[in-house]
């Protein structure tokens, strides 16, 4: 695959460019003999004398190029294309571009990369994958491979790195680990982007701590800041054990929010030292504030190798006419057994998510945490029917599911939402559920 021809962004700019038509011989259980194939921004279509259809994105688990003959691998079944011709190549390649773009916007990947490679990867438990698009952006590492095995390393929970002479290992807070190989001359200049932008986000954090407690002291912002990174939850706990004046200043800003009488119920209702807390940036408020919205994948990816590209731009815009507070945040509470936790976020919105744990709370806390992270904190997805997340808007999201394995627990796991209807009827209601009622 040639690296060089990635490109997310505007897929709309390619509207004044006919698409190309490829022909081919296919056989598949829907649809068999000579074919004529376009490649779009939402999948490959492909048009017989006497039948047509759309080969998804979505749906699709892995491509494949062997001895001249490309393989698509769907939830609809197999199909082999060959007789391409000189236009082999070219189709693959192609084709494996506007399916990363696929999986790019479905891993909630929207700024461009900071730098981009071709090499080795291996994740713990897993086979090898060779001579793939990996790419470092703001806050993850994202590994681009033909199939359902594409991963985004989210940089926010790694604790550990080892550098080898021609690798780099990342280790995550719950045990995984993965490996980036074999880059060439972007060995030097991987790994140094990577340190890069996890020192940039212990700084952001460390900032965020600031803004949250202006009279936390050094040593203890510190502290939180490690355990704290942006979009990391900590139990309420241990961070006052670190920093008494930071735990107060978390719980008066959720004090100022809708879920201010919930909190009080929760603490209530369950051990108070084991309620999680998390905070991260509200975009929604940057973007207020700056006038404009991020520039997004469609517009400004532009993944090259070798190239380190700048932060996106912003576009201007009408900003709203309420600012939003900068700083969203989050809780997961325990059932009194342990066997169920409860998700709240401190925003707008009308009904609390209900799980079950397993038994271990502190275990599946990190699940959630680590799910609400991957999809950039769009909490519908955690929540949503499996026939609602099949229907052609939710593609995106399905893509997701397929793809992060936090989020498939989490999801397996969804019990009920309890409505916030009356602080009476939630509690009654919230009980009941962690009854097992």
């Amino acid at each position: 695959m040639d690296v060089s021809s990635l490109k997310g962004g505007n897929t709309n700019t390619d509207e004044t460019k006919p698409a190309v038509e490829y022909t081919a011989q296919v056989a598949s259980p829907a649809i068999s003999g000579e074919v004529k194939m376009t490649i779009g921004d939402n999948g490959l279509t492909v048009v017989s004398l006497f039948a047509a259809l759309e080969i998804t994105y979505a749906e699709i688990n892995a491509l494949e190029l062997t001895d001249y003959v490309v393989t698509v691998k769907a939830d609809s079944g197999d199909y082999s294309l060959s007789r391409l011709g000189n236009w082999c190549q070219p189709f693959y390649d192609t084709l494996y571009n506007k399916y990363n773009l696929a999986v790019l916007r479905s891993l909630f990947i929207k700024s461009s990369p900071v730098l981009t490679a071709k090499g080795d990867f291996i994740a713990a438990g897993s086979a090898a994958k060779h001579s793939i698009p990996i790419c470092v952006f703001d806050n993850n590492v994202t590994a681009l491979p033909p199939d359902l095995s594409a991963r985004r390393v989210p940089l926010c929970f790694v604790n550990g790195i080892n550098k080898g002479d021609y690798s780099l290992t990342l280790f995550l807070d719950n045990g995984e680990n993965y490996t980036f190989s074999k880059l060439g001359y972007e060995t030097v200049p991987f790994a140094t982007a990577v340190e890069k932008r996890i020192r940039a986000l212990r700084e952001e954090s460390l900032v965020a701590v600031k803004e949250i407690d202006p009279s936390i002291a050094t040593l203890q912002a510190s502290q939180i800041a490690g355990i704290m990174p942006l979009g990391v939850a900590a139990p309420i706990g241990r961070i006052a054990g670190m920093a008494p004046s930071f735990a107060f200043a978390l719980e008066a800003k959720i004090a100022a929010t809708r879920a201010a009488e919930y909190y009080k119920e929760f603490k209530m209702l369950c051990d108070a030292s084991q309620i999680w807390i998390g905070f991260r940036k509200n975009e929604a408020a940057e973007e207020s504030a700056a006038g404009g919205i991020p520039g997004s994948l469609a517009g400004d990816l532009n993944v090259m190798p070798g190239k380190h590209n700048a932060p996106a731009s912003e576009n201007t815009g009408e900003a709203d006419a309420a600012t939003p507070d900068p700083c969203l945040l989050w809780l997961i509470a325990p059932s009194p057994n342990g066997l169920f936790a409860a998700v709240e976020f401190a925003e707008p919105d009308s009904a609390t998510f209900i799980y079950r744990t397993n038994g271990d709370f502190a275990a599946f806390a990190k699940q959630i945490n680590r799910a609400l992270e991957a999809i950039d904190f769009k909490r519908e997805v955690i929540r949503l029917s499996d026939e609602e997340l099949n229907k052609p808007e939710n593609k995106d999201y399905f893509m997701a599911v397929k793809r992060t394995a936090a989020l498939k627990i989490v999801r397996s796991s969804f019990v009920a939402r309890v409505i916030h209807s009356s602080p009476e009827s939630w509690k009654r209601k919230l009980q009941e559920l962690w009854s097992g009622a």
